[in-house]
């Protein structure tokens, strides 16, 4: 059995690199998901709940920016039958070095307003000096999307461990040193400087140059323009709830539910990882609609990735409360709740977190983009209308309803592909409504406190 399963794991083979590939995505995630929570932990003992609203709100800028401007150059690659060329390469790399020049630019910009727009002086300074992270990004190297390309995610796991290191390191040293929210800037900023070193000096493969190949230009411009177009969706459905509550809610109320949300969203965090990286090379290189064979492959491995992402998500649910209890002091009482409710929402997410990459394998950005603007349309829309409703607690429940309408437009996707697998969707539907049941009955009384107590 031994044997079986090291020549299971060996060799260059698609099944090989994608379990291998897993295994190291899945234990680099692990550590760092550790490794925040202890960070999380000491942080919230050193600042107030405030800090963490106010950092939420500068994220939201600075993810939108990133949204906003992405044009796929990292799935371009990933996709793209000139993934390995030098000058395709070359090209992308020199996109995204001018693009994180425009980013810091735009967020300098964008200071005054998001200040005055949102009540908070501080912003105007923060966001500027938050903003060189964008501008530090750009200059990351084409190599780290080549060994994603190839399943090749060793050095870059152990790599991201060290990033996440320093990170963490910085901003408890300046957390104790300052108590402040600059602590959390200036680590961030270290962050990203720590993470373009170690990937320009030890990912393999030639140093990028500034190039600009028409070909590849054209290229990269066709396929990101849907990109594009998806990412900013892409914001609306995960800043969405930011935007909304971080005007709605006063600032310490927002910093709580940031801390439910960090705590709820390990198990989505790590789908999303999962997929993002496994799941183009497998759907390129093997696609569902060229034979039963490589769909049935591919369903068996979407039912041990649903599975075991609906088991991890339900322990949050489960024990959201006592969790947040025996982690957080008193301040951050009610986010337990927020953690179940939540965790309970994702999960019909989780369901078709399998579906959306077969899209661009294929190289259709084009009817990714459909879904993702029916997924934002719906998000933003049903976040209003919980809001307006029934307060926070219709915002955190409205954003499962808005995955749930969004259903038939990835039904009409994943069928294109010929990826769709109705039975995988209907039994774990059943699984998914049987947790979220029990852990909503375990954890009542709290979540009815929440509900009382933020209409």
């Amino acid at each position: 059995m031994n044997a079986t399963l090291i020549n299971k794991f060996s060799g260059s083979s698609l099944t090989a690199r994608a379990l291998r590939s897993s295994f190291l995505t899945l234990g680099g995630f692990g550590f760092s998901q550790v490794v925040r929570l202890a960070s999380n932990l000491l942080l919230t003992r050193l600042l107030f709940p405030e800090a963490f609203g106010m950092m939420a709100l500068v994220m939201v800028v600075m993810q939108g920016l990133m949204n906003f401007s992405d044009v796929g150059v990292a799935p371009a690659i990933m996709q793209s039958k000139r993934g390995d060329d030098r000058d395709f390469l070359d090209t992308a790399w020199s996109i995204q070095v001018v693009r994180g020049g425009c980013l810091w630019a735009v967020a300098c910009l964008l200071a005054w307003p998001m200040a005055q727009f949102y009540g908070e002086p501080r912003l105007m300074w923060i966001v500027p000096v938050s903003g060189l992270t964008l501008l530090i990004a750009g200059f990351n190297p084409t190599r780290l999307d080549t060994a994603n390309r190839h399943l090749m995610l060793g050095r870059v796991t152990l790599l991201d461990v060290f990033v996440q290191l320093s990170g963490v390191i910085s901003a408890v040293l300046l957390a104790w040193a300052t108590g402040s929210v600059w602590a959390l800037v200036f680590s961030g900023i270290l962050s990203q400087a720590v993470q373009l070193i170690l990937y320009t000096r030890y990912l393999p493969g030639a140093h990028n140059r500034f190039r600009w190949e028409r070909a590849a230009a054209d290229e990269l411009i066709n396929f990101g323009k849907w990109i594009f177009l998806s990412t900013v969706c892409g914001f609306f459905i995960s800043q969405g709830d930011k935007i909304v509550m971080g005007k709605y809610l006063p600032l310490d109320l927002f910093g709580v539910y940031n801390i439910g949300y960090f705590l709820a969203s390990f198990p989505l965090l790590l789908g999303g990882m999962t997929t993002r990286k496994v799941l183009i090379p497998i759907y390129r290189e093997r696609p569902p609609s060229d034979s039963h064979r490589n769909f049935t492959e591919l369903r068996k491995m979407r039912c041990v990735v649903t599975g075991a992402l609906l088991l991890l998500v339900a322990v949050f649910a489960t024990l959201g409360v006592w969790l947040v209890d025996l982690m957080y002091d008193e301040r951050y009482g009610a986010a337990g709740a927020i953690v179940v409710l939540l965790a309970c929402m994702q999960m019909p997410q989780i369901l078709v977190l399998t579906y959306d990459q077969a899209a661009l394998a294929a190289g259709d950005s084009r009817r990714f983009f459909v879904l993702a603007f029916a997924r934002s349309t719906l998000m933003i829309a049903c976040l209003l209308v919980g809001l307006e409703l029934f307060g926070l607690i219709g915002a955190v429940v409205s954003q499962g309803v808005a995955i749930v309408l969004a259903y038939p437009v990835v039904v009409w996707l994943s069928r294109r592909m010929g990826a769709w697998d109705p039975l995988h969707d209907l039994a774990f539907a059943l699984l998914a409504m049987l947790l979220a049941a029990g852990a909503l009955w375990a954890n009542w009384p709290a979540i009815m406190a929440l509900a009382e107590s933020s209409v």
